[in-house]
């Protein structure tokens, strides 16, 4: 019997102005947008909330965000309309605001990729945590990173915490930058002294990753704020490597099951992580505008 699709829950529909003021054009780096009359592939592991354009627009109001990039959620497999018609709504309304990680196989032409760059899209996207989402295999890295190196795009990837040890022969290899978000799923409870979270360190000294430490509701003890315990991993992680962190709401937060948190709280997390205003700035504007050429 195959496996049940089940519904997650929706975002948290009044968010919150935060505490915190953000910098003068700051970007979220992670948001998906689910709605009709987009089409859920049939291979997907859940079934999303309607979370629209809309209802982004709202929230970034809320929050004070600027810009904003769009990633491929795997429940569209790689029908990246939705994406592509969210990061063109919002170029038309004004210039530079949004840009997209996408997801493909490699038989699409390269004059095709050419024309989604001069669009807005930045890089692809490889998810083994979420049923769709693997459309290229890991094998075939070698053969995707050739076709986008000449674009300057980069690899994002998601994956399960526990295989992060495994994977570093394949994410050291890569020949082109390489994202991942949600502290790559190392648990806060394992502390920064774990062996997954070295290994992360590890990556990011090597100079070639890009890290969201976007999803603290995914790796913290508990589902909602304060989240204290992802304190010190945002804070080894900038050390590390600060011009190369960045920030994400992960937006509407989908796949989860029991609570969502508002997403004021999660940038007030952020203030709490990060209390110097030149790093606050680096990261939610600098680092980004650089990486998806804002």
């Amino acid at each position: 019997m195959a496996e049940e699709i089940r519904d997650c829950l929706p975002p948290d529909r009044n968010p919150r102005k935060p505490t915190l003021t953000l910098p003068t054009g700051a970007v979220d780096t992670h948001v998906h947008v689910f709605a009709p009359p987009y089409k859920l592939s049939p291979k997907r592991g859940y079934n999303p909330p309607d979370s629209t354009l809309a209802d982004l627009k709202h929230l970034h109001a809320t929050l004070g965000i600027d810009r904003v990039v769009f990633t491929q959620p795997s429940v569209y497999g790689v029908d990246n309309s939705a994406i592509l018609d969210g990061m063109a709504a919002l170029n038309a309304e004004r210039a530079n605001r949004a840009r997209a990680v996408m997801a493909i196989t490699l038989d699409i032409p390269d004059d095709e990729l050419e024309a989604l760059d001069a669009r807005g899209v930045r890089g692809v996207r490889l998810n083994t945590d979420n049923a769709g989402g693997m459309p290229i295999a890991m094998a075939a890295i070698p053969d995707l990173a050739a076709r986008i190196a000449p674009l300057r795009w980069h690899i994002e990837f998601l994956f399960p915490g526990k295989d992060l040890v495994e994977l570093m022969p394949t994410l050291t290899a890569v020949k082109v930058p390489i994202s991942i978000a949600h502290f790559a799923y190392q648990p806060a409870s394992a502390g920064v002294s774990a062996p997954g979270f070295q290994a992360l360190i590890d990556l990011m000294r090597r100079g070639n990753t890009w890290m969201k430490i976007s999803g603290a509701n995914r790796v913290s003890a508990t589902d909602l704020p304060p989240y204290d315990d992802v304190k010190p991993m945002a804070e080894a992680l900038i050390e590390a490597a600060p011009d190369r962190i960045m920030w994400g709401t992960d937006w509407p937060h989908p796949n989860k099951y029991h609570v969502n948190p508002n997403d004021g709280d999660l940038v007030d997390a952020f203030g709490d992580w990060v209390t110097e205003e030149a790093t606050r700035r680096r990261i939610m504007v600098d680092n980004p505008a650089a990486f998806y050429r804002f």
